[in-house]
């Protein structure tokens, strides 16, 4: 199992210098320059190649990513252009707010998905069934952004029971009042999950409910309760692999939620960072975001291998 860990570990590496080397070139590509979000347009020469040699944009491309990658290794990442602040600071809040509410729409999509799903799969073709079809295809249909803005406007605009955007000014904690910001986007987010969640879970049961094992523990008159235990244990591997892939999923692709409810995420912070060309900022974020979604593929592997015994034998045999 360690030697599997260290292998998955040592894959992770070149997939992470390869995604940061891959948005390290892209901001460059984009058009505007990341100076004018400091220096207004009429800005002396002078002044602007002080700025491009402070902030080491007078160099080459590949010495500034050289000295990125070496400074992001002992967790420096960097100034941000726009605010002058650290950006490991400035990520670090927001990561706060986009962990707690990606967190929350998974366990909401776990929690549905799961219910809906398995009734659909052990009553096929009846009306649990249709139900549970009918919401995963709204759940993976309908736009984030869409449903945010109608949530806004019949829970804060017609009925003024939630706030409609930003979050509680307070430190944060698990009480009422925090809690209170989060339901909107939390639900705008969780629907993604239940959809596939439940589409997966429906699919894996409605298999499971027909194999030969199921139908031997039929035949030996086990009650329902037990066969049940036995399928969910065979149906949790992909279960588990589905809900990790879409927290990573969340972290990252919160941009539109978080913009809609002005979230103090790291969505809504790469928001900011894209408008005011805050490349420091921006380069933060997505390496951060990508190397949570790297360890979260690896915590699904290693779940998976320790719950899965057929998992653990094919470990055994690499």
């Amino acid at each position: 199992m360690l030697f599997y860990i260290l292998k998955r570990l040592i894959y992770a590496i070149p997939i992470a210098l390869s995604v940061s080397a891959i948005t390290f070139s892209l901001v460059y590509l984009a058009p505007g320059d990341p100076i004018s979000a400091i220096a207004p347009s009429d800005a002396p020469e002078e002044v602007i190649r002080s700025l491009k040699t402070q902030y080491g944009l007078d160099q080459p491309l590949p010495i500034q990513y050289a000295k990125w990658v070496f400074r992001a290794v002992k967790g420096d990442l960097g100034v941000s252009i726009a605010s002058g602040r650290p950006v490991i600071k400035e990520i670090s809040i927001s990561l706060r707010n986009t962990v707690s509410l990606a967190l929350i729409a998974s366990f909401l999509g776990l929690t549905i998905g799961t219910f809906l799903g398995g009734l659909g799969g052990l009553y096929q073709g009846s009306f649990i069934d249709r139900t549970s079809t009918f919401i995963s295809l709204i759940g993976v249909s309908i736009p984030h952004y869409w449903l945010g803005l109608l949530l806004t406007i019949l829970f804060s605009v017609w009925l003024g029971l939630l706030p409609s955007m930003g979050a509680s000014s307070s430190p944060f904690a698990f009480d009422l009042e925090h809690f209170k910001y989060m339901i909107l986007p939390a639900l705008t987010l969780s629907v993604i999950p239940t959809g596939i969640i439940t589409r997966t879970v429906k699919s894996l049961v409605a298999d499971m409910i027909t194999r030969e094992f199921v139908v031997s523990l039929h035949a030996r008159g086990l009650s329902q309760l037990t066969i049940a235990k036995h399928v969910a244990k065979n149906a949790l591997p992909t279960v588990l692999a589905v809900i990790g892939l879409q927290i990573g999923y969340l972290m990252g692709g919160s941009i539109l939620v978080e913009t809609v409810f002005s979230w103090p995420g790291t969505g809504y912070l790469l928001n900011i960072a894209i408008f005011q060309r805050d490349i420091p900022l921006l380069q933060g974020i997505v390496l951060i975001l990508c190397l949570i979604f790297v360890s979260l593929n690896l915590i699904v592997d290693v779940f998976q291998s320790l719950i899965d015994p057929r998992m653990r034998r094919t470990i055994h045999h690499v």
